[in-house]
Parts: structure tokens; sequence; C-alpha cells
């Protein structure tokens, strides 16, 4: 089937136009949104793939996980974009990525909440003696994830926690440093939350280099976590409207992103859907209907009357 990705170009609708995305580097299907190839797996299949590939200190593999911003941000970001193109492993953050796939008839699992896989494969790690380190969020907030966490599952080896200034990644001297205080460290699992798209292009333009064996984004969990934020009620998280009440608290901060950006997601989405319906229809009008050949019965009977009446 014919989906809307990269990189030859439809001149008719202004999308790009290619084959259904392979599979990802984990071996999952991946399914396009937008811009966006989201790997098709369940919240446990991607906990144990990272797990897996951890504990096997297989070779630096980048995490993300976009929602309904992210899909936004890669229409005019290149750098954002070629972070995901490079990516391991891509699994869906926000309710309303399930829903467009379902729209689109890419059928996505389920969702794959940031904070829920930070809390879980830090309970993995603590099981299997997995070293973590915890870098960026708002200054603070990962000495106190860290603490709950460690509250949690008491055998959980966090080596290292980190906030660095705004900026640092302008600044040559602090990246060496931060890139020195994480290879001393040797974490296993490395949690990048300071949203997108810094997460994404810090760690693939400098992550990869560190020798960790996995890097993952993870937007705001830290404040979550670390009790700074309350998380929406299970009620709101099962009906997919967890962004509305991060709304309600943080309106001024955040209502240009959940507000303007999702009416922006939805005409991604539209327009997505529209231009893949009328791929399948321009297909549909160029397969000839079926008509008897010389191979056939009908066809021998045509081709007699044909000479008949010659």
């Amino acid at each position: 089937m014919i989906l809307f990705g990269l990189p030859a170009e439809n001149p008719r609708s202004g999308w790009e136009l290619s084959v259904k995305p392979p599979a990802g580097r984990f071996g999952f299907p991946r399914a396009s949104l937008g811009r966006a190839r989201v790997d098709c797996c369940s919240f446990a299949q991607a906990v144990e793939a990272i797990i897996g590939h951890a504990a096997h200190a297989g070779p630096s593999a980048c995490v993300v996980t976009p929602n309904a911003q992210h899909i936004v941000l890669l229409e005019s970001d290149a750098a954002l974009r070629k972070a995901y193109a490079h990516a391991e492993l891509v699994v869906a953050d926000g309710a309303s990525l399930l829903l467009a796939s379902r729209l689109l008839r890419e059928r996505l699992p389920e969702r794959i909440a940031g904070v829920d896989l930070f809390e879980r494969l830090c309970a993995k790690a603590a099981n299997l003696g997995l070293r973590v380190f915890l870098l960026g969020g708002r200054p603070g907030s990962a000495q106190l994830a860290a603490a709950n966490l460690k509250r949690q599952f008491p055998h959980l080896k966090v080596v290292g926690t980190c906030c660095p200034a705004a900026g640092f990644e302008r600044d040559q001297r602090q990246l060496q440093a931060l890139g020195d205080a994480i290879r001393a460290a040797r974490p296993d699992l490395l949690f990048v939350a300071w949203g997108a798209p810094r997460q994404e292009s810090w760690m693939h333009r400098h992550g990869r280099s560190l020798g960790v064996p996995v890097l993952i984004g993870i937007g705001g969990s830290f404040e979550i976590v670390g009790g700074l934020l309350p998380r929406a009620p299970r009620l709101l998280q099962r009906l997919g409207c967890e962004w509305l009440y991060r709304l309600l608290l943080e309106p001024r901060r955040l209502w240009r992103r959940y507000l303007v950006g999702n009416c922006r997601f939805l005409g991604i989405i539209l327009r997505q859907a529209a231009g893949k319906a009328r791929m399948v229809a321009e297909a549909s009008d160029c397969v000839p209907a079926s008509a008897p050949t010389p191979y056939t019965d009908a066809g021998r009977e045509e081709s007699i009357r044909w000479k008949t009446n010659s």
C-alpha cells in the first residue's frame, strides 16, 4: 500500500510519497504518522526490547516518544527529522497518535506513555542491576525523581543526575564536561528530559558518542515522578485526556502547544488521510477492468467472433 513518507514527491498533492516504511531497528513494523515512523509495538514489547538491548550492552540506541507536538514540529524542524530518522525505537506517547493511526488504518497497538515507560524501565533495571542516569528536567527534579524511585525500588542503581544550565549546548566546555561525567558513570540507561526538540537533537548529535547502550527522551517525566507535578487521574488517562489536565494545571505555558498545536496536528493527519485515499483511488483507476484473454474460453470465443465478423 502507498503511504505518505519519504522520499519521492507527489507534485499534485505536495505530499511526499513512499512505500510502507520498513521495520524499525528492533524489528517492529512501523506506521507513518505525518513525518514520523512509529513502531507498532505494545508497552511490554517496548520494555523488553529496551531492557534486552541495555542488558547486552549493545551499540548506542536512541528511543524517542512522540506525541502530537512532535508530529507538528517535524513539519518544520530539519534537525528533529534527522534525529527521528536515525532513532532505533519510536513509541507513541500521545493518545492522539493512536486515534490518528486508526483514521489512517495503521493500528498502533497502545499508548506508551513516557512516564510509565520511565518507571517500568527503572523497576526492571533494579531487578537486573542495570545502572541509570537522569539528565535534564527542571532544576532539582532529577534528584527528586531519583529519590522517589529509590524508595520504590531500593536496589535501583542511580549512578548520576544532572540538570545543565540553559544554553549549555552552545558551550563546548560544558558539553565536554557533561560527556565526561556520563562516561565516568557508565550508565546502561540514560533518561533525557528536556522536551522536544532539544532532547532528541542532543541524543542524536552528542549522546551516541558516550558509550551508553540506550538513551531515552522522556519529556517532563522527572517532574511527575519527583512529585513536582501531579499526574492526571486514571480516568482521564484512559480517556486520552491527560493533555487537558496538564493544560488546566499550566495554561499560560501550555495553551499554545495544546490548543494551536493540536489543531495543526489534526490538519496534518487529515491531509495525510485525504492524500492516502486519493492515491488508493488513483491506483484503482489504473487497474484495467477484467476482460477475456486468448488464454481463457471466453477469450477464444471472442477471438473467433472477431475473425468471423472480419
